[in-house]
Parts: structure tokens; C-alpha cells; sequence
């Protein structure tokens, strides 16, 4: 019989901080090579027991670590791109609050990125499906909207321009597998200047 796991602060703590080390130990060594035993002794456990008894499986602790990083950025973005006053203003701000999140934090996007090529959940689906994307597509092409009722933004399919701005955001984790020191100040003012002169009237 399973033991229920009590939830305490001690139990809270306990379970962010394996999930913590997931995430570095994959960012670190890979999805693949992140065994139960390395994420164990990267969050200084006695014994992979204690992942156990948190976590009932390790597909539970992989989607808690991806959740925990999208929703790490979530909070980032929403902060910023909620104080722009007006739809340009918060297509900047989006764009380069997102390249400003990457940035500061390449380890969990390392580990993101690895999580997303090799995650495969039984019977579940993987950890960006196709529901999640367009919820992200979605909150894109909302503010593309309103840019273009309020007349800041020029006639175009809302839906495509939102899939070429995010796309390009997307693909900024995998540059940095190639390319660890690209200058990525200059590739979200680059970002910013090209959306910029694509959206207007």
C-alpha cells in the first residue's frame, strides 16, 4: 500500500528542492543520463528513496520540473509585459522580456529544451503539446489584435505574424546549444526593430 505523503512546509520544501536538482542535473548531463542516482546526489539525498517517496513516478518529477520552469516564466513575463500601457509597447516588451528571461536563466532553458526532445510520458502527452502552443500563439495574437483595433498596428493575419514571433523566440535556446556566447541583447533588439517595422500601419 502507498504511503500518503503529508503536506507540509517540510514536504514542500523537500519537493521543490529534488525538483530543483532535476532540472540542473539535466540541464547538466542530459535528459537521458539524469538517473534517479545523479539527481539524488546533486540535491545532497541519502538515497534515491527520498525522490520516491515524493514523487510517485519519474514522469510525475519531469512534468513538475518543466511546470515549475514555464511557470517560473509566466510570472516573469506577465510582471512586464502587463505594465505596458499600449500594444506596441507590450509587443517590445514581450519580445524583449523574453530574450532578457532566457538569458538569466540558460541552465533551466537547457534543461527545458532537453526535457522537450526526449520527454515522453506514458499515456500522457509530451511536455509542450499541441493545446499548450496554442494557448502561448493565442495570448500573441490577442495583443496583435488589439493593436489593430487601436490602429498602432497595420492589416495583417494576426494568427501568422503571431506564429512568426514566437517562433523566434522559440528557437533562441536551441541557438544557444550552437552558439553558448551569441550576443542576445543584440538579438532581441534585432527581434524588437524586425516585428516592429512588420507590424506597422
Amino acid at each position: 500500500m502507498q504511503v500518503k505523503r503529508e503536506d507540509s512546509v517540510t514536504s514542500t520544501a523537500r519537493r521543490a528542492q529534488i525538483v530543483d536538482a532535476a532540472i540542473a542535473t539535466i540541464a547538466e548531463i542530459g535528459y537521458r543520463q539524469a538517473s534517479y542516482s545523479k539527481i539524488a546526489e546533486r540535491a545532497g539525498l541519502s538515497s534515491t528513496r527520498l525522490i520516491s517517496y515524493h514523487f510517485d513516478s519519474k514522469d510525475e518529477l519531469i512534468s513538475k520540473a518543466i511546470s515549475t520552469i514555464y511557470t517560473d516564466l509566466a510570472a516573469f513575463m506577465t510582471a512586464r509585459v502587463s505594465a505596458a500601457t499600449t500594444p506596441r509597447a507590450a509587443l517590445d516588451t514581450y519580445i524583449r522580456s523574453l530574450v532578457e528571461h532566457i538569458a538569466g536563466h540558460r541552465a533551466e532553458m537547457r534543461a527545458a529544451t532537453e526535457i522537450f526532445l526526449n520527454f515522453k510520458p506514458e499515456g500522457g502527452s509530451a511536455a509542450q503539446d499541441a493545446a499548450t502552443d496554442l494557448t502561448v500563439l493565442g495570448h500573441v495574437e490577442h495583443l496583435l489584435v488589439k493593436g489593430q483595433e487601436s490602429g498602432e498596428f497595420g492589416p495583417f493575419n494576426t494568427r501568422v505574424m503571431a506564429m512568426a514571433i514566437q517562433r523566434a523566440l522559440d528557437g533562441l535556446p536551441f541557438l544557444l546549444e550552437a552558439v553558448p556566447d551569441a550576443d542576445l541583447g543584440e538579438y532581441g533588439d534585432e527581434l524588437a526593430w524586425i516585428f516592429a517595422r512588420a507590424t506597422r500601419p
